[in-house]
């Protein structure tokens, strides 16, 4: 089953408001996405180059009830990148906008569909696919390196219906896009409100453009989405005095917010009478894995809060033995129906079975309180040793953004590396260290650039920085 069979339900509800607004019904988009479905082959592969547009979402929602085999790209794909992945991947086509470079392998142009183009390539299909297998998503830390999180239909699924249980989205509910599509927080904010028959409003303008406003206020959006550097420009734009009277909640994933971001939307929010929700998530569990309730957000500040319905986490110790006890650091293990079939480098790893068993080792470390709500501490591989003392890079980073100074910390042993994007910041960094931390002066550096390095995410990418 997957989460777009249903669609029928809701016939007659709107679907999806554009920029130009105009205006979709369900019924618009059962007939241009079944139309889409009938160009494509049933259990191929399609790539999806994905902008926050009506026609490249009726392709997607087309490809997936055909029963395709979707792998999303961004459409800020660079050329050599995606022809790299078409020679690992062979999809059988490539549904793109009709202004975007052609890949060398396209054999011939099938049909167009407004701004965009679905091509058929001339590659020699010589693989299987998991009759499981639904979506390809890049790992949120992807650079480029064609690596894809392999997703079934049922773990879409499952989360989908957790997302809308926690988040209780129904039919009158009206999001806006703040993110991309091939993101997968961004896809599953398209997924939930379909599947729940509510409507989207399609938009690639910024939060910091009046357009994107505009359209929040002309069409009575009652939620959109973000991540920390989402909220980080929010505060920036003096969120408290937006007039938002149709606005019911905000949610937050795709990293850790400082605690002086939290109680500032915490306190906006309280004023506002807006429901401010942070979630946990990654790529690998379709991706929310736990939420915090707004109305616990006070009492549980810099929580990740409570696992999704259906989920479960737990702590393990460098013996992958399970810790009982509350307040000890341990890896964050997460098991449930949402947790992905593994991942897959080339084509002949899509023919792959399910490697995780819906257990998910998450990489991040985290304590638990005794009422059961859990915090992030840190990335399992973000530590290193300064002069024999173990330091954790993402609380050193944290610390310093929460002082007002934007940075994002690397290095190795005996050498941190300190990078800020603003040369006042420098001494006030290298003093901050001095007064808070036990760090020697010779075990890290303060190195000034032009711009700290994000993905179309807004998440910090790390492996750039220090290459110019």
């Amino acid at each position: 089953m997957t989460v777009f069979d249903n669609l029928a339900n809701n016939s007659s509800n709107l679907s999806f408001i554009v920029e130009d607004e105009r205006r979709f019904t369900y019924n618009d988009l059962l007939n241009d996405a079944d139309y889409f479905g009938k160009g494509i082959k049933k259990r191929s592969l399609i790539f999806i180059i994905s902008s926050n547009n009506y026609d490249c979402v009726a392709g997607y929602v087309g490809a997936l009830r055909a029963n395709a085999v979707i792998a999303l790209i961004n459409e800020s794909v660079r050329e050599s990148i995606l022809n790299d992945l078409v020679i690992n991947f062979k999809p059988s086509f490539i549904y793109q906008p009709k202004n975007l470079f052609q890949c060398e392998k396209v054999m011939e142009q099938k049909f167009k569909f407004g701004k965009y183009v679905l091509y058929e390539t001339n590659l020699e299909i010589d693989y299987e696919i998991n009759g499981d297998l639904s979506l390809l998503l890049m790992t949120s830390g992807s650079t480029g390196s064609p690596e894809f999180v392999r997703l079934s239909h049922s773990n879409i699924y499952s989360n989908t219906k957790a997302i809308c249980q926690y988040l209780n989205i129904d039919d009158t509910d009206k999001a806006i896009t703040t993110l991309p599509l091939s993101y997968s927080y961004g896809i599953s904010i398209v997924n939930t409100h379909l599947f729940m028959g509510a409507s989207l409003v399609l938009t690639d303008s910024s939060i910091v453009e009046k357009s994107f406003w505009d359209l929040v206020s002309n069409n009575e959006v009652t939620t959109f989405s973000g991540v920390p550097y989402t909220y980080d420009i929010l505060k920036k734009l003096n969120f408290m005095n937006i007039d938002l009277p149709s606005l019911k909640y905000i949610t937050q994933a795709g990293g850790k917010l400082s605690l002086g971001l939290l109680e500032y939307y915490h306190r906006v929010c309280t004023q506002k009478k807006i429901d401010f929700i942070v979630m946990y998530g990654q790529t690998e569990a379709s991706p929310r894995m736990s939420y915090l309730p707004s109305k616990m957000m006070k009492n549980k500040l810099g929580s990740i809060g409570v696992p999704i319905p259906g989920g479960r986490f737990y702590l393990i110790d460098g013996n992958k033995k399970i810790i009982n006890e509350t307040d000890v650091e341990g890896e964050l293990v997460y098991e449930g129906e949402n947790v992905c079939l593994g991942y897959a480098r080339n084509c002949y790893d899509l023919a792959s079975g399910d490697s995780n068993k819906g257990v998910l080792e998450t990489g991040d470390m985290a304590k638990v309180d005794s009422d059961g709500y859990y915090y992030i501490t840190g990335r399992k591989k973000r530590f290193l040793k300064l002069f024999g003392n173990r330091v954790s890079l993402d609380q050193v980073e944290q610390k310093i953004n929460e002082a007002g100074y934007d940075c994002a910390c690397v290095g190795v042993d005996d050498q941190m590396m300190i990078y800020t994007d603003k040369g006042s910041n420098k001494i006030n960094i290298i003093n901050f260290i001095d007064l808070y931390f036990d760090i020697n002066k010779s075990g890290f550096s303060v190195i000034c650039i032009d711009e700290i390095p994000r993905n179309h995410s807004g998440k910090i990418l790390y492996s750039e920085l220090g290459k110019n």
